[in-house]
């Protein structure tokens, strides 16, 4: 029976064909779909995955990194203070705005005040050396390369962030952030471009590197709940990263709007997938009859069908990932953020193959009909 089910694929594929494009249809859908969302979400951690740091240190009941408030400089001695803490380092965050040479309007920026020496922390996995060290000329801000269009200048450009003349000395990529568009800033150039006298003297996180990142939980919980300093918390970057991209998920709302747009891909890929099915089984009932006139069984004629279906969802599955593989290297050299990681990947596919086993179980209740009297009509 397993053989009779491959046969009739391969003989009858054209019935099957639009049953298999849209289980594999759908599988993309929710393969970009991941991605994308991964990828958007992704970005308002970009602070915090892009830099080398392995403790984060902020203001009590942070939520986001984009949601810090200026803290003592106090807690950078805490820090250094802690026998595992081998290097501490301040961020500056502010809101600014941003007016260019060209017709752009207003924009929000994110200035990012970073350390610019070479063995800085700060976004360490997207700044080499050499372009950090252009951040020593005051006034001089880095940019990505995906933001340039929007904030209207080029390289060696210049434009006002606060008021204030600043020049774009370089792009780099994997700066992007999720609400607005961030620069990058040495600290002095930070601190000059905020506007608020009252945060002057003060950082908005201190980034801390360990003898040995392994023991960064340990750590955390050993540095936080000292008032002596000032109040703080002290996160880990994977906790503070997830804790970020959770907020951007969940608290905002805008996660509730992907998984009900990905429950619609479902059904209506399941809907679809079932009623091709089930006009392929329609299409092929007279045989079933005859297999049934000769003494096979409805359980074994369910089985071809189940086995039809699993191979349906295969082939889409195959053709899903082939062409999703294809449209991420393009959306990638397009500076679309998209990241799929393969545990998220695996939970898409296995998606889509319980599509493709829904729809066969609504394809059998057409084998009421393969009744051998119908022969006789």
């Amino acid at each position: 029976m397993v053989a009779l089910a491959r046969k009739t694929l391969v003989y009858e594929w054209r019935r099957f064909l639009p049953a298999i494009l849209a289980v594999g249809f759908a599988s993309l859908l929710q393969l970009l779909q991941a991605a994308l969302v991964l990828g958007i979400f992704g970005s308002a951690s970009v602070y915090i995955t892009g830099s080398s740091a392995d403790l984060w240190a902020g203001y009590p009941g942070t939520q986001s990194v984009n949601l810090g408030r200026p803290i003592n400089e106090d807690i950078a001695m805490r820090l250094r203070m802690d026998p595992d803490v081998t290097k501490v380092e301040p961020f500056r965050w502010v809101d600014a705005d941003w007016r260019g040479p060209r017709d752009t309007g207003g924009v929000s920026v994110f200035v990012s005040g970073i350390d610019s020496r070479p063995d800085g922390m700060m976004f360490s996995h997207a700044l080499p050396p050499a372009l950090r060290a252009r951040l020593n000329e005051p006034g001089a801000v880095i940019v990505d390369k995906a933001d340039l269009d929007s904030l209207g200048v080029n390289i060696g450009d210049t434009a006002a962030i606060n008021g204030q003349r600043v020049r774009v000395v370089g792009v780099s990529s994997g700066l992007r952030a999720l609400g607005g568009v961030n620069i990058v800033s040495s600290l002095e150039t930070a601190r000059v471009l905020d506007i608020d006298p009252v945060d002057a003297g003060m950082m908005t996180y201190f980034v801390a590197k360990l003898r040995d990142p392994s023991k960064a939980r340990m750590v955390a919980r050993r540095l936080n709940g000292s008032a002596a300093f000032g109040p703080y918390n002290v996160w880990t970057a994977k906790e503070f990263a997830r804790q970020s991209q959770i907020y951007w998920m969940l608290d905002t709302g805008a996660g509730a709007g992907v998984l009900f747009l990905a429950g619609i891909v479902f059904l209506v890929g399941a809907i679809i997938t079932s009623q091709t099915l089930i006009a392929a089984v329609i299409g092929s009932i007279r045989e079933y009859a005859t297999l049934n006139a000769l003494g096979v069984g409805r359980g074994a004629l369910r089985k071809v069908i189940m086995e039809q279906a699993f191979w349906v969802g295969a082939l889409g599955m195959i053709c899903s990932v082939v062409v999703g593989i294809v449209l991420l290297i393009v959306a990638r050299n397009r500076s679309v953020p998209m990241e799929l990681h393969p545990f998220t990947a695996a939970i898409c596919l296995a998606l889509s193959m319980a599509l493709a086993i829904v729809s066969g179980l609504a394809a059998m209740r057409i084998l009421r009909r393969a009744d051998p009297a119908s022969l006789l009509r």
